[in-house]
């Protein structure tokens, strides 16, 4: 079962049966930028018409969906159900993960923080691609060796929304041993330590994009004060009955 909150069906799904039910295919994880961004960006709609599974990122979003006649059941960081499925992987040999993305550095930190938190090695390789990465053939090429080798069967890609997702989808047939890939955004640095998440209280009371804007003011400014308040406008007239996907004439 999905809830419609604009033109995304989010999975009304909770993060236990989603650790349960996660063995293949693409996860994407929608917040109001991503949901923004889908009413302007065709390719990066067709591309969540494919994903095997929609999930609800934000905490704002979660409880925009109590205004409908059909809610999703809570809220499922991508970053914390990352963390969740590691953890819950840990003793299955089965699972091997590989991390691409972040800064120089910043993935292979990330890599040794979370095999010794698990206690063997999960994470099997890691990758911090050049800016501008999905636009050179020769370090793409690089990747798919680099994953293929490693023996990976899971990879959670971190360069941000949309480009992961249309880095995901362009490029996992090169990768054919890959059962699950996830979009994860931000996930590698908060992992690697770089990037500290937002107190619980924070959380709870859907305050974490305020917490980011804090850290990173400039760079967060135009998404959070510019961009993300046109959701409230889509939403809107949704909840009036006049919202109309601009992809579906």
């Amino acid at each position: 079962m999905s809830v419609r909150i604009l033109n995304a069906n989010l999975l009304s799904i909770t993060r236990i049966e989603l650790l349960q039910s996660l063995k293949r295919g693409v996860l994407v994880t929608p917040n109001l930028d991503h949901l923004v961004k889908l009413q302007h960006d065709r390719e990066f709609y067709d591309l969540y018409q494919k994903a095997e599974w929609v999930v609800c990122d934000s905490k704002i979003l979660y409880l925009c969906s109590r205004l409908l006649k059909k809610r999703i059941p809570e809220a499922i960081p991508g970053s914390s159900f990352f963390t969740a499925f590691y953890q819950y992987h840990k003793d299955n040999p089965d699972c091997r993960i590989f991390l691409l993305g972040a800064m120089e550095g910043v993935a292979q930190k990330a890599m040794e923080r979370i095999n010794a938190s698990v206690g063997r090695e999960i994470v099997v390789g890691a990758m911090s691609p050049s800016y501008g990465f999905e636009n050179k053939p020769e370090e793409n090429e690089l990747i798919y060796r680099t994953i293929n080798a490693s023996g990976a069967n899971v990879v959670l890609v971190g360069v941000g929304a949309p480009k992961q997702e249309k880095w995901i989808f362009r490029h996992k047939s090169r990768m054919p041993g890959v059962d699950i890939w996830m979009a994860l955004g931000a996930t590698i640095d908060f992992e690697a330590g770089n990037v500290k998440r937002a107190p619980k209280w924070m959380q709870m009371l859907a305050m974490e994009w305020f917490y980011r804007f804090l850290m990173e003011p400039k760079r967060m400014f135009r998404r959070y004060f510019v961009d993300d308040v046109k959701f409230f406008w889509y939403f809107g007239r949704q909840l009036l009955g006049i919202y109309r996907n601009p992809f579906k004439r």
